[in-house]
């Protein structure tokens, strides 16, 4: 498999609505976001010192995430929360067995995937994420209680997003399985996975640490706002 280009992952918004999410970007050669609907991220060409014309492609009231290095934000912008992460990479087959049926999920289970994802990890995951990437889940007696999923995605690279599990069904490794099952489907497509975690989630790092996943660096999400009218 050849070496991915990694300093991507330093700018990985742009690099995704560049490259692979080409058809989801609007924007320009300088700024490009994801439509609303679909993912909160924005992303500038790398090595932009300054930001300007966003009031093209932000709504008044509305918020958006950068990835990596921030910008100097045009008046009327303000940042509201910056959340390091650990950004992580995995490069190894995974060999945890599947002790439960793992099923791709589709247009059917946007209902119940947005449902279940905004009950544990609220704010992310928006009616069209799942345009992103390919999805998968776990079923307990036909109701979908874990899944997992592809969000930015470039050239060799893939992020594994939406890792969550129903807080009735914890303990059962179904979490694992799912980001096993997609590490090993984007290896053998020849994509490296990588993923970000907060870096105070100490759990989620180790089980990860566990699954092969290695740290790459601490990369900040900063949440910025548009004033309203």
């Amino acid at each position: 498999m050849p070496v991915p280009d990694y300093y991507k992952l330093n700018n990985p918004a742009w690099y995704s609505l560049a490259e692979t999410h080409k058809d989801l970007s609007i924007g320009n050669e300088a700024v490009k976001r994801y439509s609303e609907t679909i993912a909160p991220f924005l992303g500038c060409v790398p090595g932009t010192k300054e930001l300007d014309n966003l009031n093209d492609w932000v709504k008044p009231g509305a918020y958006f995430f950068i990835i990596g290095d921030l910008p100097l934000l045009p008046p009327g912008y303000t940042v509201v929360t910056r959340l390091l992460c650990v950004q992580m990479v995995c490069t190894g087959k995974q060999s945890i067995p599947a002790t439960v049926q793992i099923e791709a999920l589709g247009d059917a289970d946007e209902d119940e995937m947005t449902a279940l994802i905004n009950l544990v990890q609220p704010g992310y995951y928006k009616p069209g994420t799942r345009r992103m990437g390919d999805y998968f889940g776990i079923r307990n007696n036909g109701q979908l209680v874990a899944m997992t999923g592809e969000r930015m995605r470039m050239a060799g690279l893939s992020e594994i997003s939406a890792v969550v599990t129903h807080p009735g069904f914890t303990g059962r490794t179904y979490a694992q399985q799912l980001v096993a099952h997609a590490v090993n489907k984007n290896l053998a497509a020849g994509i490296t996975p990588f993923l970000h975690v907060a870096e105070t989630n100490e759990r989620a790092i180790k089980i990860y640490e566990r699954l092969g996943f290695v740290q790459r660096r601490i990369i900040a999400f900063w949440k910025i706002e548009r004033d309203g009218l």
